[in-house]
Order: C-alpha cells, then sequence, then structure tokens
C-alpha cells in the first residue's frame, strides 16, 4: 500500500550539472545544478531562479556550458552548489579547477569534468511558476576516457553524478540493464 508524503520534488533520477559562464569580466562562474534536462535533439533546459550569479552572467554572455558531474570531481561539485556566487566573489579560483574558453561559444569548457554542453542562449522562459534558461547545443565536448569504441559517450566510463531529492545525497549511474527501444519489444508483437 502506498503512503502519501505530501508535496515535494520526488522524482529520481536528477542530473549533477555544472553550470559556467562568464561575468562581465570574463571570470568564470560556476554552479550546481539539478533541475535541468534535454528538451530537444539541440536544446537542454535550465529551470534556474534569476538571481543566481550564474544566471545572470548567462543574461549578459548569451552563452553558457553544461558539465556533466562525475564521482572523481564530486567535492568541487558539491561546493559550486553550497558557495553562492554573489556572495563569494573567487569561488572558481578557490577550487584550483581549470577552464577554457569554448572555441564554439562565448563560455567556459572547466577541463576537469569529463563532458561539456557548449550552448547559445535560445531562450528565457520566465513566468510566474518558472524561470528557465534554454540552451541551443552548439557542441559537445568529451574526454577520450569516456568514450566507447564506437566514439560516444558510455555511461559506465563516465561515472556521472545523479542527485536524489529524497534524502539529499548523490549516487552514481549503476549497470546498463537493457537496451532501450528494444527491451519492450515483445509487447509490441503480443496481440
Amino acid at each position: 500500500m502506498k503512503r502519501d508524503l505530501g508535496r515535494q520534488p520526488a522524482l529520481f533520477p536528477m542530473p549533477v550539472l555544472m553550470v559556467a559562464a562568464y561575468d562581465e569580466n570574463e571570470r568564470v562562474n560556476v554552479m550546481n545544478a539539478a533541475w535541468g534536462m534535454i528538451s530537444a535533439m539541440d536544446k537542454v533546459t535550465l529551470f534556474i531562479d534569476e538571481d543566481h550569479k550564474t544566471t545572470k552572467n548567462i543574461h549578459q554572455s548569451k552563452a553558457f556550458t553544461v558539465s556533466i558531474a562525475d564521482v572523481a570531481h564530486m567535492e568541487v561539485a558539491d561546493y559550486f552548489g553550497i558557495a553562492s556566487g554573489n556572495k563569494i566573489d573567487d569561488k572558481f579560483e578557490k577550487t584550483g579547477y581549470h577552464a577554457v574558453k569554448s572555441s564554439h561559444v562565448n563560455a567556459p569548457v572547466i577541463t576537469e569534468f569529463p563532458v561539456a554542453l557548449e550552448c547559445e542562449l535560445a531562450e528565457v522562459i520566465n513566468t510566474e511558476n518558472m524561470h528557465a534558461v534554454i540552451g541551443k547545443i552548439i557542441n559537445v565536448c568529451a574526454d577520450e576516457e569516456v568514450l566507447a569504441e564506437n566514439g560516444r559517450i558510455d555511461p559506465a566510463k563516465l561515472h556521472a553524478l545523479i542527485f536524489d531529492q529524497f534524502q539529499a545525497g548523490y549516487y552514481t549511474v549503476g549497470e546498463k540493464v537493457g537496451q532501450a527501444w528494444n527491451a519492450g519489444r515483445s509487447l509490441m508483437n503480443q496481440e
């Protein structure tokens, strides 16, 4: 029997995304965002408050990157979530991490994170119920170590972090248990 738990953001898993943009002085700012998703083949949507320093930077620079946090970089990924760029001027520098300017958009690529989506700002949606930043994905770059033989990103090699909104924990992506668009094929043939 199910038990009522009340209103809560009860979706799992949620990605642990590192959103990075330059400020007006070309300084790197990064935030940890779990409320983001692919919203079209070439779009990523981030549901982030407009008062974040990174959000303000995105509005100003019209570009950003979204990196997938991994287990090896969990400590800094969490720091980017608990330290506010509005309060800590040298937030990125404190980590000792490195960034290079994307060759596709005016945004920093954090070199320590294995995968980055390089995005141009496509749209901002601001309603009574949400503030969303939509990016057009111009390029995806990935470390060789996380690529499979077919040249695509291998989730088993990526060790991506996922956020648990139930207990506020971090987990990693586990084993592959099936093949998408094939696991349910037997039901298609039932009459």
